[in-house]
């Protein structure tokens, strides 16, 4: 029976696997456990590997992000990514709902008023406060600004205050999630982090350098956010 390619590359990681499990016990003077877990985690590195980089699903955010790259109408930074199953899901929802409606922080309408309910501004570096991965703020808005059917899905139940609260737009660490992402996450579930820098393919879209403590955006960013001093 042919094997695809996929079947044919996790099957070359699983071979691959059984050289260097002799390697390991050969030279590294650990526990049968400690060696165990060392192949694990190689293994599902390599599973990760082939998901993230050997699939349609990131060729095709290859494709997507290069056309967007070269168009000439392009005006905006492009969304690319994965759903999260853990809710506040980046990439086809943001791009099939950024324009017109601004939604996701998305609208280019400048924040002239900055309400003191505001709590983080653009370019401070956060960390998610249930799924731990780190990112930095892109966009806020007011309150929730997205599709109802999009706050329903990525809004757990009980938590309908979310959508009251202001909520950021962030440029997630790809150190964290392999794909590059932007989340949308409410206010309650972000805390601020020091002298962390962020990862992301897209950082130097929307600021000029880190200075140690925060990112100091681009003068178009800075434009629409101008009270984010």
């Amino acid at each position: 029976m042919p094997v695809d390619r996929r079947e044919g590359a996790l099957l070359g990681v699983l071979l691959l696997a059984v050289p260097v499990q002799y390697i390991i016990s050969q030279w590294m003077s650990t526990t049968e456990s400690q060696r165990s877990y060392a192949i694990k985690n190689l293994v599902d590195g390599a599973v990760e590997f082939k998901e993230e980089f050997l699939s349609w699903r990131s060729w095709k955010t290859w494709c997507a992000r290069l056309i967007h790259n070269i168009s000439p109408y392009s005006t905006t930074p492009f969304f690319e990514g994965q759903d999260d199953p853990n809710g506040e899901s980046p990439a086809v929802e943001v791009i099939n709902h950024l324009d017109p409606k601004g939604y996701f922080a998305g609208s280019p309408e400048p924040r002239t008023i900055r309400p003191p309910e505001v709590k983080y501004r653009i370019g401070q570096v956060v960390k998610h406060t249930t799924w731990g991965y780190r990112g930095v703020v892109i966009g806020w808005d007011e309150f929730a600004k997205a599709p109802e059917n999009w706050l329903k899905h990525n809004h757990e139940k009980g938590k309908e205050h979310w959508k009251t609260q202001p909520n950021y737009a962030i440029l997630v660490d790809t150190r964290d999630r392999l794909a590059p992402q932007i989340t949308y996450v409410p206010q309650e579930n972000l805390q601020v982090i020091v002298n962390v820098q962020i990862l992301h393919p897209s950082i130097e879209d929307y600021f000029e350098k880190f200075d140690g403590a925060q990112y100091l955006p681009r003068p178009w960013l800075k434009a629409v956010y101008p009270k984010d001093n």
